[in-house]
Parts: C-alpha cells; structure tokens; sequence
C-alpha cells in the first residue's frame, strides 16, 4: 500500500506574477480554499497517512499558515465562531500528516524529489504537483489501485494538443493494458513538436519507486541546468523497470497560469 506523499512546493510561481511576488500560489484561495488544501484531501481520500512538503525559505509561510496555533486561539476564545473552530480542526489535521524538508535553490523536480530521500520508508510512494488540480476523480486513488494490482509505478496521462508538447513531459506508449492503462517505453521532457514521440503529456500525478533517489543522486543536469524527474525515470525504464501511463477520468485544471487560475476558481464554484 503506498502510506507515503510528497508534494514540491519551493517553485518561484512565475506564471502567477505579480500575486506570487508577496504570496505563495499554493495559499492563493480556490473558490474560497487554498489550493494546497485540495490536494491534502485528495491524499487523506487516497488513504495517505504521511505528506512530505519541499519548500524554500522563501515560501516559508506555506509551513506558518500550517503553524499559527497562537492566532486561531486567541480568535476562538475572543469569537467564540464555530466556523472558526472548524477551520481550526481541520488544520490540525492536516498539520499532523505533513513534514518539510527545503529546496533554497530551485534545481528542478527530481532534485526536489532527492531532498525527501530520508523521510521515505516504503518501496514507492505518491508524487503530486500542486499546479495539477484534478476533479471529479481522486487521480491519486485510481493510481494506487493500479500499483496495488500490477505492483508497478504509475504516473498520470492526458491527450493535449500537439502544439503544446514542448510545455510537458511527453510518453512513447508501449503496449495496451486496457482502456486506461498503457505500459511506458520513453518519457521525453518537454520535446520539440517534431521530435515529440505522442500528445500523450505526464501530469502530475506519480506513484514512483524508492530506486529512484539512487539515480538522482547520479544524475546530471538536463534541460535548463536543472534535475529533471523524467530523465530518472527513463534511467529505470531502461533498466526494465514497469511504469504504466494512467488515462485518468476527471477533468484537468491547470492553476499554476493566470488564466488557468481563474478558469480554476469558475470550474470547482461549479462544483
């Protein structure tokens, strides 16, 4: 069973200036919640007991909106408002789940993943990436029920359109599981339209293997001077590793842009 998460959140948030120059974007409120808090529930439905947060200094009030004990009970006690003091549980519980560990430089994803090395027990664990929102299915269970089964690792697919492979992860699918679930023969990070092998992009949703720290730890720079989670995941594939491509069913939202943001917030007010 996979018990464990982590979520990367020391990215700068660019495509949000000039709200992410004073504000993390993982806190920016989504239809009236905060962005990360919708992914902490998607984990706790999953049936994740523990979440590994990788912040930076800068983003440290992602750690202090999780840490404000003092503020919430002198608000209980002076205004007595059940809202309040459910709101105030409901941080508790999440406070309980979650570690940080810190990412100062930001040298990409898979050094990211590298940071969280010491807290990882289990032979796999959940990766999610907090601009990804996905509704009107748990993405992250349907995963783990296919890990559960083929006791491989999992990472989410979507058809997008061709002219916008360079913005991704891009799979070369190998053969057909079933109607949802191919095995994975390449993983290219964000190639050029011509040399892009599908439209079929990696979201971000990944059950990954513990190996994978040994690979990273090796790793060099890729694309951009950065770590990237998807060379490491190559090296395993080429090592005969089985990683399965999901077709999830819900819909996807990207919150990390402008656009994608507010067309976020009008999506779940739907809800």
């Amino acid at each position: 069973m996979i018990k464990q998460a982590i979520i990367p959140l020391a990215g700068l948030g660019t495509r949000l200036l000039p709200l992410t120059s004073v504000f993390a974007k993982e806190l920016l409120p989504i239809n009236g919640k905060p962005g990360i808090e919708y992914i902490l529930d998607e984990c706790i439905d999953a049936g994740i007991k523990e979440v590994v947060f990788i912040i930076s200094k800068k983003k440290i009030m992602i750690k202090n909106y999780f840490y404000n004990d003092k503020f919430y009970k002198q608000i209980i006690k002076k205004k007595k408002d059940p809202r309040i003091l459910n709101e105030y549980k409901k941080i508790k519980k999440y406070k309980k789940m979650i570690k940080f560990v810190y990412q100062n430089k930001p040298n990409g994803t898979g050094d990211a993943v590298l940071k969280t090395k010491k807290y990882i027990k289990d032979n796999f664990f959940l990766m999610l990436l907090p601009d990804d929102l996905i509704i009107n299915q748990n993405c992250s269970k349907s995963m783990i029920n296919i890990h559960n089964r083929f006791n491989s690792s999992v990472m989410a697919s979507m058809n997008v359109n061709k002219k916008t492979v360079s913005r991704w992860g891009v799979y070369k699918l190998g053969k057909r599981i079933n109607n949802k679930n191919y095995l994975i023969k390449d993983v290219i990070e964000k190639p050029s339209i011509k040399k892009a092998p599908s439209n079929k992009a990696v979201i971000g949703r990944y059950i990954l293997p513990k190996k994978i720290f040994s690979k990273l730890s090796k790793q060099r720079p890729g694309k951009g001077g950065e770590i990237h989670i998807t060379d490491a995941i190559q090296s395993l594939i080429n090592d005969n590793n089985k990683f399965i491509a999901h077709n999830f069913s819900g819909k996807y939202l990207d919150c990390g842009s402008m656009k994608g943001y507010i067309k976020s917030n009008l999506e779940i007010s739907k809800l």
